[in-house]
């Protein structure tokens, strides 16, 4: 099989990774494969389905080209810092230039042990590998930036966790690029300032070209990745996207969306809503998000500080003015997510807030009601009025019918997904998925394909069903 690699990270960035090899899988078996993604990629899937690319994407052999490696990196978790984290079960395989030009990083998650697995067995099962399948193409559906998943590879090991055994599996991923915060963090914390330097170029080389060579390109830097991550939160916040686990390691350069484990979407609206099993204190809470962003932005300025200034206290009123501008450019992509949801143009934080208010108070179900108020728009309130039985709901629609834009309920019904994740839905069809029917895998990707159009025959995936309690693991 012969993939036409061209491994920057390998080449320009040696010391900051261990290059590594992956466990011999004993009876690699491919489960799924994204063929539209591995042509987009230049990919053979054909050849992906052969022996040669599944004992890749396994982790088991390479093909020539291929320079695997375990990528170095801290983080803080859970707002305790951790000096080294690093690729523990996962490697880069290599790096592509996809058919539109742009470079695409291959990468397994359960590939087995490397020098960072601290512990653990290097191993992912497959339920895990399968969320991270439904979750990133339903991403991908609903135009929020994302790390995809190329393909779901059964390795014929089992795998432990809590006393269960469960088959092995690795996921091979494809991103932008695995540059995330905690790779600034862990060269900073070391105080390798060349190194740090040579980080940040190659960062701005792979994702912000236009930096490069500027004077002042390391605070240029910060901006950007604050413009993008601001963007993608909002985004996250306008389909009830709950990451799950914001920690800095989770965090990348390039603003996609990465790590789908103990994630999920909420039903009704709550900002309080947790869904990982070990957010005990809510920090990472639905409404939490885009302070928590901000945070992590400001541990990527403080990384950054040497490079800016000789004395980095010089550079600290830069920073700090960045990061607090953070907010101001949150509340716009937040005003432009939800203008564009209710369907009016130059939105007031007051008309957002109070229909997200009514939805709060009354439980109802968030995806429905947007969709709902797409049909409200048209004229026909019922189901509005039925799903919100708010005192409030009069004199609130009074105040959003002369603001809305022309042809509202068509852009409304373009921005305001029928189909997403829907909890109960997602962990019925990975139950199937692991034990060997993948029907249901299948036809929620055909949903998330297209969310924005209902589907005949797809009416059971519509509506709320999420259980109380529901809680999500770090599985992967």
């Amino acid at each position: 099989m012969t993939i036409r690699f061209d491994n920057t990270y390998a080449r320009d960035l040696q010391g900051m990774y261990l290059p590594w090899q992956g466990a011999k899988a004993p009876d690699p078996a491919l489960v799924w494969l994204n063929d539209a993604l591995a042509e987009e990629l230049g990919l053979d899937p054909a050849a992906l389905r052969g022996a040669e690319g599944v004992a890749m994407l396994a982790g088991s052999a390479m093909p020539e080209g291929a320079e695997p490696l375990a990528m170095a990196y801290a983080g803080h978790q859970f707002g305790g810092f951790s000096p080294q984290l690093g690729d523990g079960r996962a490697l880069l395989v290599g790096e592509v230039i996809d058919r539109n030009g742009q470079r695409r990083d291959i990468h397994l998650k359960g590939s087995g042990k490397t020098p960072f697995s601290r512990g653990g067995d290097g191993k992912a099962a497959l339920g895990p590998v399968l969320r991270e399948v439904l979750i990133g193409e339903a991403m991908q559906g609903l135009g929020i930036p994302t790390t995809r998943a190329l393909a779901a590879v059964t390795t014929g090991e089992t795998v432990w966790r809590d006393g269960a055994a469960l088959p092995g599996a690795v996921l091979a991923r494809v991103a932008a690029s695995h540059l995330r915060v905690g790779t600034f963090q862990f060269f900073y914390a070391r105080q390798e300032t060349a190194r740090l330097r040579v980080l940040a170029d190659y960062a701005i080389r792979r994702h912000y070209p236009e930096l490069s060579g500027e004077t002042d390109r390391y605070l240029g830097l910060l901006h950007a990745v604050i413009g993008r991550q601001m963007a993608l939160v909002a985004r996250w916040m306008g389909v009830g996207f709950v990451h799950g686990v914001m920690n800095t390691d989770n965090m990348t350069i390039s603003g996609e969306t990465i790590d789908y484990g103990p994630c999920a979407f909420m039903d009704a609206h709550d900002p309080a809503t947790v869904f990982s099993s070990i957010d005990h204190q809510g920090r990472y809470a639905y409404g939490n998000q885009p302070l928590l962003a901000r945070w992590n932005l400001a541990r990527l300025g403080e990384s950054l500080l040497p490079l800016m200034a000789d004395d980095p206290s010089e550079a600290l009123p830069d920073v700090r003015a960045a990061i607090d501008g953070a907010e101001a450019l949150y509340a716009a992509e937040r005003r432009a997510v939800f203008g564009a949801k209710l369907g009016v143009e130059g939105a007031e934080d007051a008309l957002i807030d109070g229909f997200l208010d009514m939805l709060t108070a009354q439980g109802a179900d968030f995806t429905q009601a947007f969709r709902h108020l797409a049909k409200a728009a048209r004229g026909d309130e019922a189901e509005l009025r039925a799903l919100v039985p708010d005192p409030r709901l009069e004199a609130w629609l009074d105040a959003w019918r002369p603001r809305l834009r022309k042809e509202a309920a068509q852009v409304m019904e373009r921005v305001n997904p029928v189909y997403i994740p829907r909890n109960d839905r997602v962990e019925a069809a990975l139950a199937a998925g692991v034990g060997g029917d993948l029907g249901p895998i299948h036809r929620l990707l055909r949903a998330f394909a297209d969310p924005f159009t209902r589907v005949d025959g797809f009416e059971d995936l519509e509506g709320p069903g999420t259980p109380d309690g529901y809680r999500t693991f770090c599985g992967t």
